[in-house]
């Protein structure tokens, strides 16, 4: 927001202030005491250069004064009373201001620069208090219209309040070096104990690579639509939640939070999505059903699936997520469905829009120090692409300012979804279907390389090549670990019977009777 806008709110609420007998927080003497400081130590003009600007003195000639001080000091010109005076004189300021005397008066009032730091936050504030008054008069005169949408004037107001910390409450942070090398030992010294360093994504050449997801790192996965994007997410989310047990936030702006959990509940049991979808399950179906989503139901993960979720909520429904709850992960699925929904600005299109998108992400990463994790689409030039059609980081959609701001670029390839059979790039001619590459084409704080996990499609998720011998018998060994009688079990063929085992062991305990519907509907 412009200074001229700011000063014409400011008059206002003044104004209406006066009217009523309260005159608006002021500290007109600091405000003198700081601008005679400079005048006469411009060291002292470094000290708080970062902290004020014209907009936050309450005195209008206090305004001009120091806009003149600016201008001086961003050219690199000398700071004294002379060339202030000249350049007053210079942009037709200096008898508004009240001449020669005032500023000469303002320099005999302070002897030095002491405490000018500590001074100018006290203005800072003053000037906040009244900017919060201003904020609070129109939102309230808003509430008074009948033509007022209701959430609009929320994201407004957010908006305002985003601003103004934003831009004046910058805190100046700063530590030795001996500091930060005893901060790093300390991490070196954790990372030693526990192995890695961040949270691990459950994929082991991808947690050996990475160290985990670290703190203030903005990720982003990208590919192209019917790749796994949500797959892969959902994968991470079930070895990070449930195996670990870390708090955990998606925001879903393209599927409903019902969608997901179902396609975890597909994940987690094994049975196929489509059976789940359509509710075509057998008996035992609905016995392991209710069994296996019994650890999802304490699980510490949170789902958000508010459409067209701004970057303003987003910061807000975070910290209070942060607070309340420990979220130490954010997953955002994905991010060219966010919206900026800045009242102060104008975007001119799309690409800007994803710009500033990109870079609040990278700020919310740094500024709650937990990792986020962006989904983001692929342009169609891969498809136009011949080749392999592997994809590169100019593939990224709409911006370029995400791949700048990202720490790490994953790419999710599978070469099944062209037809193609085999791997391009393996010697032996390995099938590569049911198959995925992923692709880590960015690494600000490692190496880039490439490996590859088993895909289930008909079961969503994403699992170590390792492990795609086990995964069919993954449910059952569970089952016969806490449901049947382990002795009965290895008497017989794990199918034979399976059915009256499931029957009977349930009609025994009276739990569920499979042969009345609606006792099983109301158990599920």
């Amino acid at each position: 927001m412009s200074s001229n806008i700011i000063q014409e709110e400011t008059n206002q609420f003044r104004f209406k202030n006066l009217k009523g007998g309260k005159i608006p927080p002021q500290a007109l003497d600091l405000e003198e005491a700081i601008i005679g400081a400079i005048m006469i130590d411009k060291k002292g003009l470094d000290e708080v250069i970062d902290i004020l600007f014209p907009e936050i003195f309450y005195k209008k000639e206090h305004q001009e004064i120091f806009f003149a001080i600016q201008k001086l000091y961003h050219n690199s010109k000398p700071i004294d009373i002379y060339t202030v005076l000249n350049e007053l004189r210079k942009i037709g300021k200096l008898e508004s201001i009240g001449g020669e005397l005032y500023l000469i008066e303002l320099t005999q009032k302070v002897i030095s620069s002491a405490h000018i730091e500590y001074h100018s936050r006290i203005v800072v504030q003053k000037f906040i208090l009244r900017r919060l008054i201003s904020i609070s008069s129109h939102i309230i005169q808003k509430c008074y219209e009948e033509s007022t949408d209701v959430f609009d004037l929320l994201d407004h107001a957010e908006s305002k309040l985003f601003e103004v910390h934003q831009k004046y409450l910058i805190e100046k942070k700063y530590e030795t070096t001996q500091c930060l090398i005893q901060k790093a030992i300390e991490k070196i010294k954790k990372t030693e104990r526990e192995g890695l360093s961040g949270i691990p994504s459950g994929f082991h050449k991808l947690d050996y690579i990475t160290s985990g997801w670290q703190n203030s790192d903005l990720i982003i996965l990208a590919s192209r639509p019917g790749m796994g994007k949500t797959t892969f997410m959902l994968s991470m989310v079930k070895n990070i939640v449930v195996d670990q047990k870390v708090p955990i936030i998606i925001f879903s702006l393209e599927m409903s939070s019902v969608q997901l959990i179902t396609r975890l509940i597909s994940s987690e049991t094994g049975i196929s999505s489509e059976k789940i979808k359509r509710a075509n399950l057998s008996q035992s179906d609905w016995k392991h059903l209710f069994h296996k989503t019994k650890n999802l139901k304490n699980v510490p993960l949170f789902i958000d699936d508010t459409p067209s979720l701004s970057i303003f909520s987003l910061r807000a429904k975070c910290r209070r997520l942060i607070s309340q709850h420990g979220i130490k992960l954010i997953f955002i699925d994905y991010m060219q469905l966010m919206g900026v929904h800045d009242h102060g600005s104008k975007l001119q299109n799309r690409e800007q829009e994803i710009s500033v998108i990109s870079r609040s992400l990278k700020s919310i990463a740094k500024e709650l120090d937990i990792p986020i994790i962006a989904l983001s689409q692929l342009s169609r030039a891969v498809e136009t692409r011949g080749g392999n059609k592997r994809p590169v980081l100019s593939d990224l959609r709409e911006s370029g300012a995400i791949e700048q701001d990202a720490d790490i670029v994953l790419f999710i390839y599978r070469p099944e979804y062209y037809g193609f059979k085999i791997w391009d790039s393996d010697e032996e001619n390995d099938s590569c279907i049911g198959q995925a590459e992923i692709i880590i084409s960015k690494h600000r704080n490692g190496g880039l390389d490439k490996f590859r996990l088993k895909f289930i499609s008909d079961q969503a998720q994403f699992v170590n090549l390792e492990e795609q011998k086990h995964i069919s018998l993954v449910w059952e060994e569970d089952y016969k670990k806490n449901v049947l009688d382990q002795e009965d079990f290895l008497m017989s063929s794990p199918y034979d019977d399976f059915e009256d085992h499931t029957l009977s062991e349930s009609n025994s305990n009276n739990e569920i009777d499979f042969n009345d519907e609606n006792s099983l509907k109301k158990e599920i």
